[in-house]
């Protein structure tokens, strides 16, 4: 089933992807109905791929190949919803070879197995939601970056490079708000995961990624509440994610930090 659902997966999405080519090589508007058909049989598949690939007997994968291919899947599923209502066909055209390489790549076990005895399924399920929420808000936040970049060359009467082959600046707006909304509903899910599993979240080695956390979620939740009631766009929503996504980025990383090496520099000064 695993084998099945794995080379499904990759037949359905480099079907994706040629249609999509065509149709982009005859500049002409591609059938949407037939090629996002596509697209959501090969997100099934990949679906189902990714539960064998994620889920073994004896524990759960959390090597980058394996991480990569769950992003991809996050990503290639909110184009999906969001190419109903918005012209994507570009971005369909990037991102299911993506799904191709994804799920190729996460065949080869490359970092090993967490055994369960060492993880429980709600530590898991924590894990995978953190991974997932931080790469989608990470995506979300170069897609800031580049809508800055294409604002600016807008501004300055000079479009050009990758902005000819990618939807309009709105469309890539629209796409901006989506990653965010669904990387804080995975973000708000792990918050509540760790809550439920984790033996005390604001002990002295979790306050620093707890605390931080949080402010990233109430930053987001600003951000979207301002887009959707008050009409933030433009370049007061790229500070908005950038801000948010620096909370974000302390709480993974600044933790680490503090502990490993100003706490240990001071305990051994």
């Amino acid at each position: 089933m695993a084998a099945f659902a794995h080379w499904t997966a990759i037949a359905l999405y480099s079907a994706t992807t040629i249609l999509a080519a065509m149709s982009y090589l005859r500049q002409r508007q591609p059938h949407m109905v037939p090629l996002l058909a596509l697209l959501a049989g090969a997100l099934v598949a990949h679906g189902i791929s990714l539960y064998y690939t994620l889920i073994s007997p004896t524990g759960y994968r959390f090597d980058l190949l394996a991480m990569l291919s769950l992003v991809s899947w996050t990503i290639n599923l909110l184009v999906l919803l969001l190419a109903t209502r918005q012209p994507l066909q570009p971005l369909i055209l990037i991102l299911a070879p993506l799904g191709v390489l994804t799920v190729f790549a996460a065949v080869y076990d490359w970092g090993g197995v967490a055994p369960r005895q060492q993880l429980s399924t709600g530590i898991a399920v924590h894990a995978l939601l953190s991974i997932t929420a931080y790469s989608l808000l990470t995506i979300a936040t170069l897609q800031a970056i580049y809508l800055y970049y294409q604002n600016q060359q807008l501004h300055n009467h000079k479009p050009g490079g990758i902005s000819r082959l990618l939807p309009p600046l709105q469309t890539m707006e629209s796409l901006l708000f989506g990653l965010v909304a669904f990387g804080q509903i995975l973000l708000t899910a792990s918050l509540i995961t760790g809550f439920l599993f984790v033996d005390n979240l604001f002990a002295q080695h979790l306050v620093h990624k707890t605390v931080l956390s949080i402010l990233a979620w109430l930053l987001y939740s600003v951000l979207l509440w301002g887009h959707w009631k008050l009409g933030w766009r433009g370049n007061t929503a790229v500070r908005w994610t950038l801000a948010a996504f620096a909370a974000l980025m302390l709480a993974f990383f600044g933790s680490k930090l503090v502990l490993e090496v100003i706490l240990h520099r001071s305990t051994w000064g």
